[in-house]
């Protein structure tokens, strides 16, 4: 496993822009990594994901077009930049890192990941 302290989130108005990082420490290497949410009363969703080398991501259809995911491999950071948000878009935003027999496509299901950060808190006002 990996350490992953994700930060950034926050409170801003519809249409207002966010960026989340995620600093993943332990063994220096790159690994498949994603963005879930978990909305009140909904289950977990991933939101964004790339891969290892960065050469494949996935989006959820709700914010194609909207938010990116990029990675800073020198500096072991996954960045979701989120623009033109929606009060839909609120929850708790949670990075993850695949650390263990990974390829090189994308992985999108919460089983597929062994590290969690804690979580960071995204509020979009109406």
């Amino acid at each position: 496993q990996v350490q992953l302290v994700e930060s950034g989130g926050g409170l801003v108005h519809t249409g207002g822009s966010l960026t989340l990082s995620c600093v993943a420490s332990g063994r220096s290497r790159s690994y498949p990594m994603g963005w879930f949410r978990r909305a009140p009363g909904k289950e977990r969703e991933c939101v964004a994901a790339i891969s290892w080398n960065g050469d494949n991501w996935y989006y959820t259809g709700s914010v194609k077009g909207r938010f990116t995911i990029s990675r800073d491999s020198a500096n072991n950071t996954v960045n979701l930049q989120m623009n033109s948000l929606k009060p839909e878009d609120t929850a708790v935003y949670y990075c993850a890192a695949k650390s263990r027999n990974f390829g090189g496509r994308v992985y999108y299901r919460p089983d597929e990941y062994d590290s969690w950060g804690q979580g960071t808190q995204v509020t979009v006002s109406s």
